[in-house]
């Protein structure tokens, strides 16, 4: 039994295909299934059952994975050991990050960080909360940047940066002649709110007082977009709610519709979060320091207080 063929095993299973499997790892298709077969023979069990389509694990082929994923990641830390013990910042990371945060947060600090640590090869995909969950339950994320609490056991969190909500309304809306606002003010029926599968959303919905009955009735306006809620609210079809960073971009003819909460202010959580392995830990200080270091610079809400339930 050999790490080369447990990550084999591990391809197959992801893709349920071995051509697929073997084009992720860069070996002919014979030669990955040659490898396949020689450990089931090994083990003399069947870890595939490949008269389904797609390929599905066997039984006993289930646990060998799931134990195959322990292997592999121990077997990484030994390069990680190494890379730590030399104070080696550098290779491959790859880092998923959400697309609420992702337009704001990645031109502050994509590029203080690769000036900091040019050794770092940072390979970034936008993903939702639940893709980068399951990258990273698969070994194919490092690290991530998302809200939280996700309070998963296998996962760890670190607090970036509490992020402010910011009301956005025009001056046709109801709240626009108060200069600051409040939770209770909020009716779910004349927010613009992000389309479903945006966490931000569920953080929105959380915070008004209307009932989920009353948000189905409703007329509803979605989109994937915070500049879009922002044109569509300039065209006077309702108010929307803003992640703080987001306001740094409008015009300035448009921040005159910025309405901030009073306190204390609704907010979300945005942690780093990756495996509890802690593989490539050193990474993942340095995009902490970097990260954390230039947001708390730019959100004057340094010790803003939470409304529960905020965006998760």
């Amino acid at each position: 039994m050999t790490i080369t063929q447990l990550k084999y095993v591990l391809a197959v299973a992801e893709h349920q295909n071995f051509t697929k499997a073997a084009a992720k790892t860069f070996v002919t298709q014979p030669t990955l299934s040659m490898q396949i077969q020689k450990l089931e023979d090994q083990l003399e069990v069947l870890i595939f059952d490949r008269s389904k389509k797609p390929i599905a694990l066997t039984q006993i082929g289930n646990k060998i994975v799931n134990q195959a994923k322990n292997i592999v990641n121990e077997a990484n830390r030994i390069q990680d050991i190494v890379d730590q013990q030399k104070g080696f910042i550098g290779g491959e990371f790859k880092l998923g990050i959400i697309p609420t945060v992702m337009p704001t947060l990645l031109p502050m600090f994509l590029k203080a960080f690769t000036n900091k640590h040019p050794k770092v090869r940072l390979k970034i995909e936008e993903l939702n909360t639940d893709d980068i969950i399951q990258k990273m339950s698969d070994g194919h994320l490092d690290a991530a940047i998302a809200a939280t609490p996700l309070k998963l056991d296998h996962i760890k969190e670190r607090v970036l940066y509490y992020e402010p909500f910011v009301g956005y309304v025009p001056k046709s809306h109801r709240l626009y002649p108060k200069k600051v606002i409040d939770v209770k003010d909020l009716r779910i029926n004349d927010i613009l709110l992000l389309e479903d599968g945006h966490c931000f959303r569920d953080g929105v919905i959380n915070l008004c007082t209307a009932s989920k009955d009353n948000y189905e009735d409703s007329f509803q306006l979605e989109s994937g977009s915070f500049e879009t809620l922002v044109k569509l609210s300039d065209e006077g079809l309702g108010m929307t709610l803003l992640p703080y960073l987001h306001t740094f971009d409008l015009q300035k003819e448009q921040k005159k519709n910025l309405h901030h909460f009073n306190e204390p202010t609704p907010a979300r959580e945005v942690s780093l979060i990756y495996p509890k392995s802690e593989l490539k830990i050193q990474i993942i200080d340095a995009l902490y320091q970097v990260i954390s270091g230039i947001v708390r610079g730019a959100i004057a809400f340094q010790d803003v207080k939470i409304v529960s339930p905020v965006a998760k």
